[in-house]
């Protein structure tokens, strides 16, 4: 059976390590990538199927790394130029930002070891994911990240506490109401988004109501592909809109 592509999660850990290691060390006999693809093989992220136990290997970690030697400027060489459009997009995004890179390598390596945040994952269906967010997300904090935002009780305080304070719901991105457009069909109906970065997802345990925002599913798509950005005024605490 070939082994599936190179998913964006498996992408992150392999650039991580790329960034760790001098290009001397990108060999088969090197013990970090040895135990990577134990790692990679460990990953929800094709399921929980037998036949995926040992698709990755150290010769293929090998070449992935080549491969980012060829796109790596300052490379003297010429590595192994195969690359594909999701691995120049992953270098591309890191290159230059690898304090994320590394949070993020963290958060995907917990998914493999810590059995709540797997079988969390896993609960997920692939079908239920939109491929366009999972490719700016990664597929597997994509799914914790829905996981997180499922929670009933979670849900249903979020919207008792907004109804409680402002006597309505209303998208805190654009401020639409169902229950204004729609009448009696459309009170209650709101989407909850989590607002901690994907990064910080394995690391706190607990969500926090103030973690929540209540957004229309129109602006809940666009905020997990990435077309607006959330970041967090600091002197006024409130969350500032950028859209891209």
């Amino acid at each position: 059976m070939r082994n599936p592509k190179w998913q964006r999660d498996e992408l992150i850990l392999a650039l991580d390590l790329y960034f760790d290691i001098v290009p001397g060390q990108i060999h088969a006999r090197n013990p970090q990538i040895i135990e990577l693809p134990e790692l990679l093989n460990q990953l929800p992220i094709h399921g929980d199927r037998n036949e995926f136990e040992k698709f990755r290997n150290p010769n293929g970690v090998g070449l992935k790394l080549s491969n980012f030697l060829a796109l790596d400027d300052s490379y003297p060489g010429k590595g192994m130029s195969a690359t594909s459009k999701l691995d120049k997009e992953v270098f591309s995004e890191f290159k230059d930002n690898r304090e994320t890179l590394k949070r993020l390598a963290t958060s995907i390596r917990e998914s493999a070891t810590n059995h709540e945040i797997k079988k969390a994952i896993l609960s997920i269906d692939n079908n239920e994911i939109d491929d366009e967010t999972s490719r700016y997300e990664g597929k597997i904090l994509h799914k914790y990240h829905l996981y997180r935002e499922r929670n009933p009780t979670l849900t249903r305080k979020k919207k008792e506490h907004a109804l409680v304070q402002y006597g309505k719901l209303e998208c805190e991105q654009c401020g639409f109401d169902f229950a204004k457009v729609y009448g009696d069909v459309g009170y209650g109906f709101m989407e909850c988004h989590h607002k901690l970065p994907l990064y910080l997802l394995t690391e706190e345990k607990k969500t926090k109501l103030e973690d929540l925002m209540l957004v229309c599913a129109n602006c809940h798509r666009m905020l997990h592909r990435g077309w607006i950005r959330l970041e967090k005024n600091k002197e006024s605490n409130k969350i500032l809109v950028d859209i891209t």
